[in-house]
């Protein structure tokens, strides 16, 4: 979060010196097909398509009400072009892209097994320590000057990311 910070303090400083106008775009829990599972810092709903798929077991964190403002990729590809293409840029500024909504992990989870028809519980495990516990972005700025509007919402974009690792469980990525 620190070097997030640092790069936005960079581009104001960038934009009022040298007159070097950009835009930063912050995404929030960006997800979608062809993210890996695997790894310390695989992020949770590859996690979740990957146990459903399996009859596995997650492990949540905590109680799994903490929340987040999850975010399909198409958006934030979206939100790229409309960055990109920007007409008039006159100072630094910066935008969060997300869908504005919030899910919780026990939502996600019953979702995705919904879609797996599996009927699997969780296993809850202590909260991460620094785990922020409620994200929702203010989509506000970036759908007034960017016109960015989410065009797929969290329960669409899970199912065809869902349906994108179903039909590819066999890949070495899933393993």
């Amino acid at each position: 979060a620190v070097t997030k910070l640092v790069n936005e303090l960079y581009g104001d400083v960038f934009s009022k010196i040298y007159g070097y106008h950009s835009t930063g775009l912050r995404y929030f829990n960006v997800f979608g097909p062809r993210q890996n599972p695997n790894g310390a810092y695989a992020a949770v709903i590859p996690l979740f398509i990957r146990a459903a798929l399996n009859n596995d077991m997650p492990t949540i964190n905590g109680d799994g009400f903490t929340n987040r403002d999850f975010t399909f990729i198409d958006n934030v590809v979206q939100a790229n072009i409309k960055a990109l293409f920007q007409p008039g840029v006159t100072q630094h500024n910066v935008f969060n892209i997300a869908c504005g909504e919030q899910t919780n992990l026990n939502e996600l989870w019953q979702y995705l097994s919904d879609l797996a028809g599996t009927c699997t519980a969780a296993i809850y495990a202590p909260e991460r320590t620094g785990d922020v516990r409620q994200s929702l972005a203010s989509i506000e700025k970036a759908s007034v000057l960017l016109r960015y509007m989410p065009e797929i919402q969290v329960k669409e974009g899970l199912k065809l990311t869902y349906e994108w690792y179903k039909k590819n469980e066999n890949s070495k990525q899933l393993a």
